[in-house]
This record gives structure tokens, sequence and C-alpha cells, in this order.
């Protein structure tokens, strides 16, 4: 599997958002040469620019960097808000938490598949 770099995953999700390089450079008051440069993957952004970038283009800075490869993670903020209360916990509430979540997903799996 070919993984995607930074400029690329740009790229992409600057294109889906309909905007230029020119556009994306003036919400972050750089220049468009800069964008390209980004997206050639000759340099790289800034965490703050990257945030910025991540902000302005949809998605989130775990997907431009290739962390995961779902742009829409942790983009919901209920969910977000979830998992900061479940990170909030003791180690044994988190963990039982965890594993009733780990096995309702499980089951949830198996019904998909064999529903197929």
């Amino acid at each position: 599997m070919i993984m995607s770099t930074f400029g690329k995953r740009l790229r992409e999700c600057r294109e889906a958002k309909k905007l230029s390089q020119q556009d994306l450079a003036k919400l972050l008051k750089t220049s468009y040469s800069v964008i390209g440069k980004y997206e050639r993957d000759e340099m790289k952004p800034s965490i703050e620019v990257a945030r910025n970038i991540a902000k302005y283009i949809g998605t989130t800075l775990g997907y431009l960097s290739g962390e995961t490869d779902d742009m829409d993670l942790f983009k919901d903020p209920a969910m977000l808000k979830r998992l900061n209360e479940l990170n909030s916990l003791s180690d044994p509430d988190r963990d039982g938490i965890l594993y009733a979540l780990d096995g309702l997903l499980r089951d949830a799996k198996a019904r998909k598949t064999y529903a197929l």
C-alpha cells in the first residue's frame, strides 16, 4: 500500500473543498507558492499552520499527517466529548467501559458481516 504524503492529502482535501492554492494562501496569510511547496512535499508547515490548514480544508491534523486514513475522524463534537469523559475516568472504570464497548463493536461487526 502506498502511503499518502502530507502534500498529497493536503491537495486532495483542498480540491475537495474547491479551494485554489491562492484561496488557501489568503486564508493562511501566506503566498500560493508556499501552498505549492507544501503540496509537493518540498516544505513542511509548523504544527500551528498545519492545524489551521486542517481547519480551513475541513479535515484533521491526524489525517493530513498520515496518522489516520479517515479524514473525518474526531470532527464530531459529541464523540470528542465522550472520549474526553472516558479519558478522565479511573483506569478500572475506563477499562470496564472499553471492554464492554469492544464486545458491542465485535457483535455489530458480526451482524454486519452475516447480513451481507
